[in-house]
């Protein structure tokens, strides 16, 4: 039933279309492979292989892989953040209004901004380390601009927020934010968010 409803919402958006469904995380991984989506919309909990493993072998086993959207009922589910950890772009509630989820394919897709970033951040900042031992050995390679790009990455900024805040064009924020995701070895603005708590480059105060 949550399936059909997805495709006939999301299918009935113009630009947008629905190229496979899946039942089980075994078969969301061969699906994907075949369709090559842009965008997956994963659930969490499923038979046989759950959406964490299953977003670990997209990711893993595709060289182009998409874009990944873990599917929840509770956003402070540690599920959510062990999927983001693994590489999901974000998370969605199954309770979402119909414009949420296109939205949030739409953004997803457009990888401009963390989808949700106060829950973003708030669950990396309840599983950030308290008091990190040493600096994360990424720091150093970060210039003080890019440095200041992250932080503000962190904080839930789009491109052009973070231009107007630093005065510079948005390619020019594209193109800090492209070394800071090569230097982190993170694949996308979350999970730059998430390892920037994790090791307390970014503070939870």
């Amino acid at each position: 039933m949550v399936r059909t409803a997805l495709r006939v919402i999301l299918d009935a958006e113009p630009g947008l279309e629905v190229v496979g469904e899946a039942a089980t995380g075994a078969e969301a991984v061969s699906v994907a492979r075949a369709a090559r989506p842009d965008v997956v919309l994963m659930d969490v909990r499923m038979p046989e292989v759950d959406g964490i493993r299953a977003t670990e072998r997209i990711l893993a086993g595709m060289a182009e892989p998409p874009r990944i959207v873990v599917v929840t009922t509770f956003e402070n589910d540690s599920y959510v953040y062990d999927a983001l950890r693994a590489g999901a772009a974000g998370f969605l509630l199954k309770r979402a209004a119909a414009e949420e989820l296109v939205s949030a394919v739409r953004l997803v897709a457009r990888s401009d901004s963390l989808l949700y970033p106060a829950a973003v951040r708030g669950l990396a900042a309840e599983h950030a380390r308290r008091a990190p031992s040493a600096a994360p050995p990424w720091a150093a390679r970060l210039t003080e601009r890019e440095a200041e790009v992250l932080r503000l990455v962190a904080t839930g900024l789009t491109n052009a927020e973070i231009a107007a805040r630093m005065g510079v064009g948005p390619a020019t924020v594209k193109t800090h934010v492209a070394a800071v995701l090569a230097k982190l070895g993170a694949r996308d603005r979350t999970q730059a968010v998430i390892l920037a708590y994790e090791s307390g480059f970014v503070g939870t105060g």
